[in-house]
């Protein structure tokens, strides 16, 4: 029983099938140099609180700085190279090394502390230590998308409600709308953050320390901007976990949409979009295909965001106040969580870098004169029809170029007096074209090339100050 943390109330051995069952080395251990930080600021607390001695602060700092060194070298028994030490938990880890690399004074490291606040605190600094990336990457695919969009302004295709054919709209406008779910994506996880960074360390098990701690000295040496304020709450708070898991769910929610519609128009009954070869790959059997595996990688891992959302919101649902080891099951969601998200962007933002555009196709889709039937109506409304029966009219004036197969930019005059007679130019409505169409949206998030091309300049702006 020595090598645990909390033997000395026992009397027989674990049970060898529950120390398999219980262990989480082999996943926290990913926390080992949170563990490390957590436990380098704790030391500088029992030297402050007169626990441990100048000296014995100074074998602990320089052991846990070769451990740092060790955990980061090539080296590393954490890296996957070889099996991982058959561990509880990775809090057992770290102690068992440091004993070996600080001697003695090791062994005093845990007064006034426990692992209840230490995982607590490790997630949270594991969570804290991958905002940058998360931040960048966001940035790297807004950066991609506003650079796609004001490239791609004036490439037309047919906007889709129902999936059907409904208006002319720029391509460009339909990559920032992507982009505008990424702004809010990004503002959930930098409002998230700020409840990530609360320290829990100076809570104990459950009810606080005997220690006179300097917890404001202890957030600003580890990074956090605020305390918590009950020691229960603070050892079994999950709240940060489940709202940052829930931003990348929705994050994964968008991005699948987006690869949803990459992968259509990138489609031959499509063809809008050509996939760099990087982020295609082939058929086993049938030499001719093209398939556009990054994007349904995309699509398909955010089911695993949803389920890791769900997987958390359930563990927590009946817990009793406080920890209770149930919270052992929060960090392989997690841990998942932030590395799906962390893959997706990347990819997302690598497909978008090397996507071409057919233009030629997009233009003959977007040309499609049904496109042009709401254009239609407001040039009667603009000529004094009330829009109901302007809608009725050109409802009429679709049917039946169904019926005929043809262009009702090609009715004759006659056609026109007989249709809607005294309320429309024939010569005008002949002259309706997707690119008029799309000019005449030029209010503020229309689809308008001027607009278009602004809001793109405004993407990549913010994409930059991320």
């Amino acid at each position: 029983m020595a090598e645990k943390l909390w033997g000395g109330r026992f009397t027989k051995a674990i049970a060898p099938e529950f120390e398999r069952f219980s262990e989480s080395f082999s996943y926290d251990h990913r926390l080992a140099l949170a563990e490390v930080r957590g436990s380098r600021a704790h030391v500088g607390a029992l030297q402050r609180a007169g626990i441990v001695s100048e000296q014995e602060a100074g074998a602990l700092r320089e052991g846990l700085q070769r451990l740092e060194a060790e955990l980061r070298g090539p080296a590393s028994p954490l890296n996957g190279n070889g099996p991982l030490p058959e561990l509880e938990d990775v809090h057992t880890w770290v102690a068992q090394r440091l004993e070996q690399l600080a001697g003695p004074a090791a062994r005093k490291l845990q007064t006034g502390r426990s692992r209840n606040e230490q995982v607590a605190l490790d997630l949270r600094l594991y969570l804290i230590d991958h905002k940058e990336q998360l931040f960048a990457l966001l940035a790297r695919l807004l950066g991609n998308l506003g650079r796609f969009a004001e490239t791609y302004a004036e490439v037309l295709i047919p906007g889709y409600t129902h999936l059907q054919r409904a208006q002319p709209v720029s391509l460009g406008h339909h990559a920032l709308a992507y982009a505008e779910m990424l702004l809010r994506d990004t503002a959930r996880l930098r409002d998230a953050y700020s409840r990530v960074e609360v320290l829990p360390l100076g809570s104990g098990a459950l009810a606080g320390s005997t220690l006179n701690l300097d917890r404001e000295l202890l957030a600003k040496e580890l990074g956090f901007t605020k305390l918590s304020q009950n020691s229960l709450d603070a050892v079994s708070d999950r709240d940060f976990a489940c709202e940052l898991t829930f931003v990348f769910a929705l994050l994964g929610v968008h991005l699948s949409r987006f690869a949803e519609d990459w992968i259509l128009y990138s489609s031959a009954e499509f063809n809008f979009l050509l996939m760099g070869d990087e982020y295609a790959t082939g058929s086993s059997l049938m030499p001719q295909k093209k398939n556009a595996d990054a994007l349904e990688l995309i699509r398909g891992k955010s089911a695993r965001q949803v389920g890791n959302l769900t997987r958390l919101l359930t563990l927590l649902k009946g817990l009793p106040m406080a920890y209770n080891r149930d919270l052992q099951e929060d960090k392989e969601a997690m841990f998942d969580a932030l590395q799906t998200v962390l893959g997706v962007l990347r990819i997302a933002a690598g497909v978008v870098e090397t996507t071409q555009v057919r233009a030629d196709r997009a233009a003959r889709a977007a040309d499609d004169p049904a496109l042009l039937a709401t254009d239609l109506a407001d040039l009667l409304v603009e000529n004094g029809v009330a829009f109901r029966d302007a809608h009725e009219i050109v409802g009429h004036v679709i049917s039946k170029c169904v019926a005929e197969e043809r262009d009702f930019r090609a009715f004759s005059t006659a056609e026109w007096a007989e249709i809607a007679p005294g309320f429309l130019s024939p010569e005008r409505a002949a002259a309706l074209t997707a690119a008029i169409s799309v000019g005449r949206r030029n209010s503020l998030g229309g689809t308008s090339i001027e607009q278009v091309r602004a809001q793109a300049r405004r993407i990549v702006e913010v994409a930059t100050r991320l």
